[in-house]
């Protein structure tokens, strides 16, 4: 389900590290005012569900539900977040809008792998595995926190979106494309529990000790190509279409709904 993906190249550029750190910290910076702003990561997931609703979901629908911004983002509420000023927003959302394109750009390339430079790479962080690297006295205090399994935030933040905007991820009539979208979704809602198999491999550090499972990498692969599937049916499906109800045709001995006091049949009936 999706709206329609830009497949004209971005002049701004993919993000790099340092947009990123640009983004970390605006989010850092709201997550002082409102304390349940995610991470970028969760964002990320965000973002590409955002691609894969059937209609375009604008800013001022999906930030109020993602950062909890108000109408006006950079208005100070009693009750939520707001941006610290309008250059702070406007950055914010160049930079969105550029990795938006970016995202969009890659479910819309015709990839036969993920190995293809042009695929989908969601930005993740493969937090056991930095804190498995870190020296011991810096591992100690992380000793008593959960961390998230390797692209468990990204999936949750996909299905934030699904969940949150249900009426436009309702399964369509035809039965083998309602059974399509479920069994993506089923890849992604996998990704949101824990990984539980044999760590073996580090994705923050290639020496690093292994945080993650050759079973989670299947699956997130399967996500990855999961979230092409329902890009595609978006684009196929377009913004759902409520139907057109006809009003009921009253009886030939009711009254007119004119208001005329007449009966249906000798009135607009006749």
């Amino acid at each position: 389900m999706n709206t329609p993906l830009n497949t004209s190249p971005d002049p701004a550029g993919a993000l790099d590290n340092e947009d990123y750190d640009a983004l970390d910290a605006i989010l850092d910076d709201l997550r002082t005012r409102g304390e349940d702003v995610p991470q970028w990561e969760f964002c990320e997931g965000a973002m590409a569900a955002l691609l894969c609703t059937r209609r375009p979901v604008e800013p001022a629908e999906w930030l109020p539900m993602l950062l909890g911004t108000g109408a006006l983002p950079t208005a100070p509420q009693e009750d939520g977040t707001h941006f610290a000023n309008t250059a702070q927003y406007e950055q914010f959302m160049a930079l969105w809008a550029r990795r938006s394109a970016e995202v969009s750009a890659s479910l819309a390339a015709p990839v036969d792998t993920l190995e293809d430079e042009r695929s989908y790479h969601p930005e993740l962080m493969d937090v056991r595995g930095a804190v498995a690297a870190l020296p011991e006295a810096e591992r100690a205090e992380f000793k008593d926190q959960e961390l998230p399994a390797y692209a468990q935030v990204w999936a949750l933040g996909f299905m934030f979106v699904v969940e949150n905007w249900p009426e436009d991820w309702e399964p369509p009539r035809d039965k083998d494309t309602a059974t399509w979208i479920d069994e993506a979704l089923d890849h992604l809602v996998a990704l949101t529990k824990d990984d539980t198999g044999q760590p073996t491999v580090n994705m923050h550090a290639e020496d690093g000790p292994p945080s993650v499972s050759d079973e989670r990498l299947n699956a997130f692969g399967a996500a990855i190509w999961a979230v092409y599937d329902l890009a595609q049916i978006g684009r196929s499906l377009g913004p759902r279409v409520e139907p057109i109800r006809k009003a009921e045709t009253p009886g030939r001995n009711d009254p007119c709904p004119c208001g005329s006091g007449k009966k249906y049949k000798k009135c607009h009936g006749a």
